[in-house]
């Protein structure tokens, strides 16, 4: 039976890891490298759990009031301390462009072929 990630994180008590083996277990494959976890998992278990409770609380200070039985400012101060141990994920909020929009502009000879293909593999958007 897999070991929870908890205890995995306890183990550890913060300390820098690497992951070196995964083992798919539906098809029990197994794939070894060196993997770095994700930001979030990065976090201690504490940390984890607010930010679960968090995003469970749809992001209302309000309820994570309620729910830690804590103050507006130290709900604050502990979003603020998390947020400063992750990295800015930039998004793109435009859409990629659909396979037959592009077909249709390469057709209607308003793209070059390298444009529809770039396009299509996502390099560029059309503003």
């Amino acid at each position: 039976m897999p070991h929870d990630w908890q205890e995995l994180t306890n183990l550890t008590r913060g300390d820098r890891l690497s992951v070196e083996r995964v083992r798919l277990l539906d098809s029990d494959l197994t794939i070894e490298g060196q993997f770095a976890l994700p930001p979030l998992g990065q976090l201690t278990t504490e940390d984890q759990v607010f930010v679960a409770a968090f995003v469970r609380c749809h992001g209302s200070i309000k309820e994570m009031e309620q729910a830690f039985g804590v103050s507006y400012p130290t709900i604050k101060n502990r979003l603020n301390r998390i947020a400063s141990q992750l990295p800015l994920v930039e998004v793109d909020a435009s859409p990629a462009p659909a396979t037959g929009d592009v077909l249709g502009q390469l057709e209607r000879g308003e793209i070059t072929p390298s444009e529809a293909l770039n396009r299509l593999k996502g390099r560029t958007r059309h503003e």
